[in-house]
């Protein structure tokens, strides 16, 4: 085989290492992004969601694990060692069975996840009170940017404990349509309204919800496919490049 054609490989799956080691990066950032964000949906599921945490962590590992793939591979192919390039390939190997494996178990368990997500946000529709800062006002947030109220409608906001108990007609702030007549607009909290017509919108957020996740989700698995082409032309072209180095040259490997 030709030098060049072995030189070429080996720059090839350099580059290819180095576009693993960026999408490993942006996976890792999601997970830390679904596991500290305060300022979107997530936080409403964060306190009460086991399976968001688990997930976070999942995407956390994966994206470390890959950062750390893609700078062996990126070393092991500058330098052609060869025990490098076949840990790398039976790394490689192994995170593609387990992304393949995560991804058909997500599938399988989405009705699950679907069910458990509603049962979060109608037991936080209840005890609703406007003082937690973490979940109660970011779903504040959702109905308002979403023009949406409850999680399949208005009526789901009959069961909170406070509304229920009092003696006058309250809605949730965050409800209220501005294109409707009736008190003045707050952002958080519960609101008093002197008829029985609230000012609020009477679509609930499950739709604008399900579609933001849909929205958020194409762009991950986006990603995810990026990253499974990626291992897979990483796995060929270091299968490859193993084959061509015939005697491993240690002298090549900087000293530190």
């Amino acid at each position: 085989m030709g030098k060049g054609c072995i030189t070429a490989t080996k720059y090839f799956l350099f580059l290819f290492n180095l576009l693993f080691f960026i999408f490993g990066a942006l996976i890792m950032g999601f997970g830390l992004w679904v596991l500290l964000d305060n300022q979107s949906f997530i936080a409403v599921l964060q306190e009460s969601s086991t399976t968001l945490k688990v997930v976070s962590y999942i995407f956390i590992s994966v994206g470390s694990l890959s950062m750390a793939m893609g700078f062996l591979g990126c070393i092991g192919a500058i330098y052609e060692i060869r025990c490098l390039l076949g840990l790398y390939f039976t790394c490689l190997l192994l995170i593609l069975i387990a992304q393949v494996t995560a991804g058909v178990l997500i599938y399988i368990q989405r009705d699950r996840l679907k069910h458990e997500m509603s049962n979060i946000i109608k037991g936080m529709l209840v005890n609703y009170t406007g003082q937690n800062r973490t979940t109660e006002h970011t779903w504040d947030i959702v109905q308002r940017t979403m023009k949406c109220c409850g999680w399949t409608g208005p009526g789901n906001w009959l069961e909170n404990v406070w509304i229920r108990n009092s003696s006058v007609s309250m809605y949730p702030c965050s409800c209220r349509n501005e294109t409707l007549p009736g008190t003045d607009v707050r952002e958080t909290g519960l609101c008093e309204h002197l008829s029985n017509d609230l000012p609020v919108y009477e679509t609930g957020c499950m739709h604008s919800v399900e579609g933001w996740f849909l929205e958020n989700c194409g762009v991950i698995l986006g990603i995810c496919v990026g990253v499974a082409v990626i291992e897979l032309l990483g796995m060929i072209l270091s299968m490859f490049l193993c084959k061509s180095v015939v005697q491993e040259d240690y002298t090549k490997v900087p000293k530190y």
